[in-house]
């Protein structure tokens, strides 16, 4: 008779709090951005900065893989209302088609830059934070099949 042992350690902490938070943050950014053209680089700046917060937050707990589910949940509270900022800055008919042009392809380039600079930061913070405690632990046992007789 045999059998396996699997030992895994999950993650300590959730991070959908700050995530949401972050989302609803960057779904006020865009709307803001679409809404006042003459604001629009603040509105950037805005955005870079709440998701270098978030790239912190995700790199300090060490979650980087909540990176490629950001874009997702940030797509989800921002596109209802980018698109109705869409028709109120075009008026209703050229509105709804902009708006859909920005919540489909404008998002691929929206998603992806978010992606890659919440990827930057948390990569960056990881790294300086280095390995916590037991990360690097040599105190691995592994019994072979005839060692538990």
């Amino acid at each position: 008779m045999s059998f396996v042992v699997q030992v895994r350690q999950r993650a300590k902490g959730n991070v959908s709090a700050a995530m949401i938070i972050w989302s609803i943050a960057m779904a006020v950014v865009l709307v803001l951005w679409e809404v006042s053209p003459r604001d629009d680089g603040r509105a950037v700046v805005a955005g870079l900065g709440v998701t270098a917060l978030l790239g912190l937050y995700l790199g300090w707990r060490r979650r980087g893989a909540a990176v490629f589910v950001a874009p997702m949940v940030s797509w989800t509270f921002a596109w209802v209302p980018l698109w109705i900022a869409s028709m109120v800055r075009h008026g209703f008919v050229k509105g709804l088609f902009v708006g859909f042009f920005l919540v489909t392809v404008g998002w691929i380039v929206i998603g992806t830059m978010e992606f890659l600079s919440l990827g930057a930061v948390t990569l960056l913070v990881r790294s300086a934070r280095g390995g916590g405690p037991g990360m690097h632990d040599d105190g691995v046992v592994i019994f072979g099949p005839d060692d538990l007789r």
